[in-house]
């Protein structure tokens, strides 16, 4: 019969150092793995990332669950049967923080519309949960982070303890417990009951600021991304050095930065349509030129690093103008790009060379008969594929 590890966190989340005997040795994934008769590492479980620090001066990978067993799985091996372990104060204080940010986030969308907590996911830069929630506004996304701000002030009471399964309905979870028997409860004060075995703090103040980052719709439902603590710390020292830097390339105040950009994408776009007409003006006149020195009416050109678009506008300028068949091709780094096209009156149907050249430079393509476009990569083939279009259509 195995034996069961003590889990010294649930009696003390904040205990960093503990002694322990080894009562098991396995290996998983090919790493020496540990299996203690008590321990205050956390195994990732229920969301909740497992905890860092050393065995014997030796570093935890990972800590998980397997077969009942809390597996440490170790850089090297750890010879002595009678060991010393320290946890990563940090790192367990920030899960407390974030875990405990999400139980108050939850019951907050769940007083707030109802709304229930799908999922959890403590990440290592932000954490995301799950809501069963269709759209949500801003306005009540401040209102969600406001009530949850207000009980991490209040300095509220957070405590476990263990519940029979029996008498567990006396309990006003927010919802049903996924295990049977003796059910843990962590309980901030009389604001949310959860069955969990994560680890927490004792009071809602040590939490932090809890901040929502974003949201995106997920499986018809919300994800929310968020931080606690330290984390929110971090984040808003980044977002306002950020905001700073800019504003001060503005030469504008905080508050008038919105308006500022706003006004530089208008000026931009503006100035984009402008270039864009004096661009196609150039083209037009490039156009005539290309007709004017043209020794008949198939015109071939190879192009060195000429961007699609323009060889698009030159071909259509072209085929609308008179009787002609353009076949263009430019190098662009990596790849090559081919505008195929012949005037409505010659009656050719261009997508006949699709299968012709693209094997060629090794593309695909398509298009309607008066205009083929085709992308490939063998830049080395690019006037072959051209004569070959030529040569093809005979001309």
């Amino acid at each position: 019969m195995n034996k069961v590890t003590k889990r010294l966190y649930f009696d003390n989340p904040y205990q960093v150092e503990f002694k322990a005997n080894v009562i098991g040795r396995e290996v998983y994934e090919k790493k020496p793995a540990l299996i203690l008769d008590q321990t205050c590492f956390y195994p990732e479980s229920g969301g909740q990332l497992a905890d860092k620090g050393r065995i014997n001066g030796v570093e935890v990978l990972d800590v998980l669950e397997k077969d009942a067993k809390i597996l440490h799985v170790m850089q090297s091996e750890v010879e002595s049967d009678k060991v010393n372990g320290v946890i990563e104060w940090e790192t367990r204080f920030d899960h407390m923080q974030q875990h405990s940010g999400q139980h108050i986030l939850s019951q907050c969308f769940d007083t707030l519309f109802d709304a229930k907590t799908l999922s959890f996911h403590l990440g290592l830069r932000a954490s995301t949960v799950e809501i069963d929630k269709r759209d949500i506004t801003e306005d009540e996304v401040d209102k969600v982070e406001t009530l949850a701000n207000e009980i991490v002030f209040q300095d509220e009471e957070i405590c476990t303890y263990i519940t029979p399964e029996e008498m567990i309905e006396k309990v006003p979870l927010r919802k049903p417990p996924q295990k049977k028997g003796h059910i843990r409860v962590v309980q901030i004060s009389d604001f949310d009951y959860s069955a969990c075995g994560g680890t927490h703090p004792n009071k809602t103040g040590e939490i932090g600021l809890i901040k929502i980052l974003k949201w995106e719709r997920i499986r018809n439902n919300l994800r929310f991304e968020f931080v606690c603590g330290r984390r929110a710390l971090i984040d808003y020292g980044i977002k306002n050095r950020v905001i700073r830097e800019v504003a001060t390339k503005f030469n504008v105040g905080e508050g008038d930065l919105v308006g500022s950009i706003d006004k530089l994408i208008v000026d931009f776009k503006d100035q984009r349509r402008r270039l864009r007409k004096a661009q196609e003006k150039i083209l037009d006149i490039e156009a005539q030129e290309i007709m004017r020195n043209a020794k008949g009416d198939v015109i071939k050109e190879v192009f060195s690093g000429r961007p699609p678009e323009e060889m698009r506008f030159l071909a259509l300028s072209i085929i609308r103008s008179g009787k002609y068949i353009v076949l263009f091709g430019t190098n662009l780094q990596d790849r090559v790009h081919l505008v195929l096209a012949s005037s409505e009156s010659l009656g050719r149907d261009m997508r006949d060379l699709i299968p012709v050249v693209s094997p060629l430079i090794g593309g695909k393509g398509g298009g309607r008969p008066t205009f083929v476009e085709i992308a490939g990569q063998k830049e080395e083939n690019l006037k072959l594929a051209l004569d070959k279009a030529s040569e093809f259509l005979g001309v």
